[in-house]
């Protein structure tokens, strides 16, 4: 009988110690997103900015003794990839976080997924509400929501004397949570939107759209899409004619939009949710600028901001998780945090509060084909 309960106590002691969280040399991080597809030149930028940061932290000799191995892999933009690329990382490579995915219906898509494994997913580059609100346990948002960010865009609109605006918004979950903010914006103002249309995510009808553009007269129209979208869309609203002000958000606050609207850039504005990544008066700024200067990059754009700030918060949860952290000692350390100083921005997290930042702001492109504040 003694043998029988020493041979019970063994089993148990080993599939314990199999399914423990595996001690690697070097703490594994697991980012789906869409390395290629419509969105692939902010994730990219997304990316480079947070390799800065573990790449920095990792020349110092990681965190608590161990490298940051940031595991990054292409979901081509789609929520069925998003989900099958994800349970490969946690199962396979045993990440202890998922980190920095892109997009509102793939972050929806992974909530199933974290919940199943307990698995926290840290800084998705997304706005959506649905991530805020109700809070979620294993989320940890480091950027203001899409809503905010289209509210303040129609404040600002209004107050130049802006009254006749169009929206078009993606015929998604991100296009319908974001228009929610513009809305509201409108309603605040007393107004209306002059329009309002839903564009295809995968292949708008841009004849369509400018012609709505053209019957309308808009003085202003607000794009809701990805990068490629709203630059089909701003050029052919242009070759038809229309000089209105175009207005899209932070998820096309990179270099690689502006390329993508060559010709039509200027002038356009995009919401942003970082400081100006050009002023070095933010402390965030600076540290990005420098550390981006010493590896020879030309410069710090938004999404690579947004990046850096995002592995800033998941580098100070893993130093206070302690040596050989677990996806659950990571969420513990991570609701610790209350005004936890990024570079001049506060984080704030607790057991109903999942949101991070409230920063939202407006930016121009300039001529020199530079986001301008």
């Amino acid at each position: 009988m003694l043998q029988f309960l020493q041979a019970r106590l063994v089993g148990a002691t080993l599939v314990a110690a199999l399914c423990a969280w595996p001690a690697w040399s070097q703490i594994r991080i697991g980012q789906p997103s869409g390395f290629t597809g419509p969105v692939a030149t902010g994730v990219k930028e997304n990316t480079d900015g947070a390799r800065l940061y573990f790449d920095a932290v990792n020349a110092r000799g990681g965190v608590n003794g161990q490298k940051i191995e940031l595991i990054s892999v292409d979901d081509k933009f789609d929520p069925k990839v998003t989900v099958e690329v994800s349970r490969k990382l946690i199962t396979e490579d045993k990440v202890i976080a998922l980190f920095m995915n892109r997009g509102t219906p793939h972050s929806q898509a992974l909530i199933p997924l974290i919940e199943e494994f307990k698995v926290p997913l840290i800084a998705p580059s997304t706005g959506a509400m649905v991530l805020h609100e109700p809070p979620h346990s294993l989320i940890f948002n480091v950027r203001a929501p899409y809503q905010r960010e289209a509210e303040k865009a129609i404040q600002v609109l209004t107050t130049i004397g802006m009254t006749r605006i169009g929206i078009f918004q993606t015929d998604d979950s991100f296009g319908a949570d974001s228009v929610l903010g513009a809305l509201r914006g409108l309603d605040q103002a007393g107004l209306k939107p002059l329009f309002l249309e839903k564009l295809d995510r995968a292949k708008p009808d841009l004849a369509a759209l400018a012609a709505v553009v053209a019957k309308n007269q808009p003085q202003a129209v607000i794009f809701i899409a990805s990068a490629g979208t709203v630059a089909s869309g701003t050029k052919a609203i242009r070759e038809a004619g229309s000089r209105a002000q175009v207005v899209t958000l932070s998820n096309n606050a990179s270099a690689g939009f502006i390329k993508l609207l060559g010709e039509h850039a200027r002038g356009v504005v995009v919401t942003q949710v970082f400081p100006y990544e050009r002023s070095l008066a933010a402390p965030i700024v600076k540290e990005a600028a420098d550390l981006a200067r010493a590896k020879g990059l030309p410069e710090v754009t938004p999404a690579m901001l947004e990046g850096f700030a995002g592995a800033k918060v998941l580098v100070e949860g893993l130093r206070r998780a302690g040596p050989n952290p677990t996806p659950a000692r990571l969420v513990q350390a991570l609701e610790g945090l209350r005004r936890y100083d990024i570079g001049g921005l506060e984080i704030t997290y607790g057991p109903n509060n999942r949101s991070g930042l409230d920063y939202a702001d407006l930016s121009i492109i300039g001529p020199d084909g530079k986001f301008r504040r």
